[in-house]
């Protein structure tokens, strides 16, 4: 299970953000990202080296105001210095041991998301529950035959 829940957590993340609608969507997820960025800032392990990673993610997080693909490079960079912390023994969560492997699993869902373009999967979903009509069938508004 503790692979499993980052998974539901990044698949939860994506979900309500779609109940924001675009382009705010996109805006909203570049600040996430760059706040991503400075998770690490107050008891990182890597001392100085916590800054240029602080300095790219708000590059990346700067361009994903106008791009999807720079947010989604951000969380693969967040997903490669979540990992580096679970290594050294330096979670996220100073309290959870694993938090910083489940945030380096939770983040590429997010990031898959993010490469599609941040669509709304409340409407994919929705389309994937309407039954389907094949070619045979009339639509359901149809006229009756007599």
């Amino acid at each position: 299970m503790n692979y499993v829940w980052p998974i539901l957590v990044g698949v939860v993340y994506c979900l309500l953000m779609c109940l924001i609608r675009e382009p705010h969507r996109r805006r909203f997820n570049a600040i996430m990202v760059g706040g991503a960025g400075a998770a690490y800032l107050s008891g990182g392990g890597f001392g100085a080296w916590e800054l240029p990673v602080v300095a790219v993610m708000t590059y990346v997080a700067y361009r994903g105001l106008e791009s999807w693909t720079f947010i989604g490079i951000g969380w693969l960079i967040h997903t490669a210095w979540d990992l580096a912390h679970h290594l050294k023994g330096n979670p996220i969560l100073p309290f959870q041991h694993d938090s910083s492997l489940g945030c380096a699993i939770c983040d590429p869902v997010i990031a898959l998301w993010c490469f599609r373009g941040g669509p709304s999967l409340i409407t994919f979903v929705r389309g994937r529950l309407r039954p389907r009509r094949t070619a045979d069938q009339p639509p359901h508004d149809a006229a009756a035959p007599c």
